[in-house]
């Protein structure tokens, strides 16, 4: 697989955050998925960073158990993206 730089995958997921809309979220997942193909898996925790640094633009929020979660903080387990 071809290196998958940040920029590619915060597009992908302001893509698809806008997308969904303010009342609806994305998983980190579904845009390594997009640009990752078949080895998706791999670009995971790219997808986490890129949501950390959208986070970090207040381009995103990014929530765990439906309440926003700081992205200077450690995450533990399954987080969701939605763009504000």
């Amino acid at each position: 697989m071809a290196p998958v730089d940040g920029d590619t995958l915060r597009t992908a997921i302001l893509r698809m955050a806008r997308d969904r809309g303010p009342k609806s979220s994305i998983c980190p997942s579904e845009a390594a998925r997009a640009v990752g193909g078949d080895n998706w898996r791999d670009l995971m925790d790219q997808a986490r960073d890129a949501a950390r640094e959208l986070a970090r633009a207040g381009e995103v929020e990014v929530t765990q158990k439906g309440e926003v979660v700081d992205p200077d903080a450690p995450w533990r387990g399954p987080v969701r993206i939605r763009i504000r």
